[in-house]
């Protein structure tokens, strides 16, 4: 069913005249574009814009009994609420994430589809793609944030594509790792015999040969910019030729061509989400997203509306500054609008929430006094987190800290908690740094020298501590 024929029937259901069905189907056109607003409307029926508003509310209240929300909700934001109601009834919901998905990337995915929102137009840019070329290498650029991550697993989940996250804090991103997790996948997928030291090539080959007619292989690969590799031969030892109906769907930052690691002899494209045609599709996604928190997600969306509400703040202009505020960053709002919902900027009016995801990190810093307190417990911890680079249980840092383990809980679930990740290990909950981008921010602090005296003595710490667990 397409989505016209679901709004009809939806409008059947609901009571609407003829004359709103056709003014609902207006206005939300597609489940990919944004609403029509009422000027734009009134333009479309050659009617004023006080009939367009008269008809919409009509239609508010039809749908008040499904989505009770409606009633409550004030001003133009109304459309944009009706309109992610609808777009979730339309679009089925997602079951857990299952196999054929490799275990070590079930809880990534499912974590990054979550809120997923927009990017229509690179999974259509990409479908043009494969469409047009026998095989080849496509490639979506952009700064740390983008999202790139969660649209490779969007298209994982959809398409039960094998898959490789390569995660430099976790120190999962070696060629060695890369192939043993597809050549897992693909064996299990395709049924390969006699295929456990096959190396890349020739499983693509294999697999190339078993798929019937009109059927691709995709294998998506994130992150290839954290890539640890010694110098020479191909990215991921990745092949320059491709059988054909094979493709390589790939995400990484940004880089100067003098760096280029991949070298292919197969049709190559990339699409950089920083190029300004993408401008406004970026903005879109932004809003959408920030809609969907607002309005949908039971975490947040509450104390998002307390926080608007308190301040007389109309929900459009909320979206839209915010929207500003994030330089299209998604990393930006994982942060930010949580915080906002938490209290954490109670104080604060929309004009001087932070600017940006590194003017957000830095608030952070300064907020928890690391300029002025050197050497205290938190910058232990996290010099710690940086240096083991694997998932690491709270009992060992305190081991290594030579402190308390309630004191180190403490700074891992109040004062780190947004910036690390936990995840079971065999029994035992462990941390990470959760994102490369604070990573990057780090690097550039003079606070987190490595020459620093107090560094080398946790570096000695920590030889110690390991040394003692090996006696």
């Amino acid at each position: 069913m397409d989505w016209q024929e679901f709004l009809r029937g939806e409008s059947v259901r609901h009571g609407l005249s003829m004359e709103h069905t056709e003014t609902l189907l207006a206005a939300l056109s597609s489940p990919e574009r944004a609403p029509l607003n009422q000027a734009q409307l009134s333009v479309k029926f050659s009617i004023t814009e006080a009939a367009v508003k008269q008809r919409m509310g009509e239609i508010y209240m039809r749908f008040g009994n499904s989505f009770p929300q409606l009633l409550d909700q004030k001003g133009a934001g109304k459309l944009n609420l009706l309109f992610i109601k609808l777009k979730q009834k339309y679009y089925p919901k997602p079951d857990p994430v299952v196999a054929p998905y490799p275990e070590e990337f079930r809880s990534l995915i499912e974590e990054k589809i979550r809120r997923f929102c927009g990017r229509q137009f690179v999974f259509e840019t990409f479908q043009q793609f494969i469409t047009e070329n026998p095989h080849g290498y496509f490639t979506i650029v952009g700064d740390a944030g983008m999202g790139k991550s969660s649209i490779v697993a969007k298209y994982v989940w959809e398409h039960k594509s094998p898959c490789y996250f390569n995660i430099l804090v976790e120190r999962r991103n070696r060629p060695e790792l890369f192939l043993k997790s597809i050549r897992r996948q693909l064996i299990d997928r395709y049924q390969l015999p006699n295929s456990e030291d096959a190396d890349l090539p020739t499983l693509l080959a294999q697999v190339a040969g078993k798929l019937t007619a009109g059927e691709r292989l995709v294998i998506a690969i994130d992150a290839l910019d954290e890539v640890e590799q010694e110098p020479g031969g191909n990215l991921l030892h990745l092949p320059k030729n491709l059988p054909n109906n094979v493709y390589f769907l790939l995400t990484r930052r940004p880089y100067s061509l003098d760096k280029k690691r991949l070298l292919v002899d197969v049709t190559e494209e990339e699409l950089d989400l920083r190029d300004s045609q993408y401008v406004d599709f970026n903005q879109d996604d932004i809003k959408e997203y920030i809609r969907f928190v607002l309005t949908t997600d039971s975490d947040h969306n509450n104390g998002l509306k307390n926080w608007i509400q308190s301040r007389n703040i109309p929900d459009t202009t909320f979206v839209e500054q915010l929207t500003n505020k994030s330089e299209n960053n998604f990393m930006y709002l994982r942060y930010v609008l949580p915080a906002i919902a938490n209290g954490d900027y109670n104080d604060l009016s929309l004009k001087q929430l932070p600017d940006g995801l590194q003017e957000y990190y830095q608030n952070h810093w300064l907020g928890m006094g690391m300029d002025a307190k050197p050497g205290q417990l938190m910058e232990i911890v996290l010099y710690i987190l940086l240096e083991i680079g694997t998932p690491i249980p709270c009992e060992m840092i305190a081991g290594i800290a030579k402190v308390d383990e309630c004191d180190v809980g403490k700074v891992l679930e109040d004062e780190w908690v947004e910036y690390l990740k936990k995840q079971n290990v065999d029994g035992e909950i462990c941390y990470t740094i959760y994102h490369a981008s604070f990573l990057d921010f780090l690097k550039c602090k003079r606070e987190m020298d490595s020459k620093r005296r107090i560094f080398r003595e946790v570096n000695q710490r920590i030889a110690e501590y390991l040394e003692e667990g090996m006696v």
